[in-house]
């Protein structure tokens, strides 16, 4: 299911808030070995760890954070971006973010640890990008 399908029919901000710890409730498991001082996701009001890595030209992302709602929140950008090259993640804004109004249902602290997600995302896609050529 994509993203903007889950807040199909403009759902009040209580509602939005129950999709996104659902989605939180869907996190895959990390392992402790990747839970490093490297993957920490700085910014985030609870602990949140951002593992990535690039694989036949594309970038794919594990998140783990110890709140269900910024779980949520990760999921929901891995979704987007997990298996995207890493000009498409550096090019593509996550304007689907403002277009369901997702900020306004979030504490300042839990949207600022969205955008600090989406931030580490578009670091780890340029430094592929520029280690590794980062093109398909």
């Amino acid at each position: 299911m994509k993203v903007k399908e889950r807040f199909e029919g403009s759902p009040s901000d209580e509602v939005k808030y129950d999709i996104i710890i659902n989605m939180g409730k869907g996190q895959q498991t990390m392992s402790s070995a990747l839970m490093t001082e490297n993957n920490l996701v700085k910014g985030c009001q609870s602990t949140m760890y951002l593992h990535s890595r690039y694989e036949n030209g594309a970038v794919h992302f594990q998140a783990f954070s110890d709140a269900l709602i910024s779980s949520g929140l990760a999921q929901m950008m891995i979704e987007v971006y997990s298996g995207e090259d890493p000009e498409t993640i550096l090019k593509c804004p996550p304007t689907f973010i403002e277009e369901l109004n997702i900020p306004a249902s979030l504490t300042p602290n839990r949207a600022n640890g969205l955008y600090n997600i989406h931030l580490r995302m578009k670091q780890d896609a340029l430094n592929y990008l520029i280690t590794k050529g980062g093109h398909p």
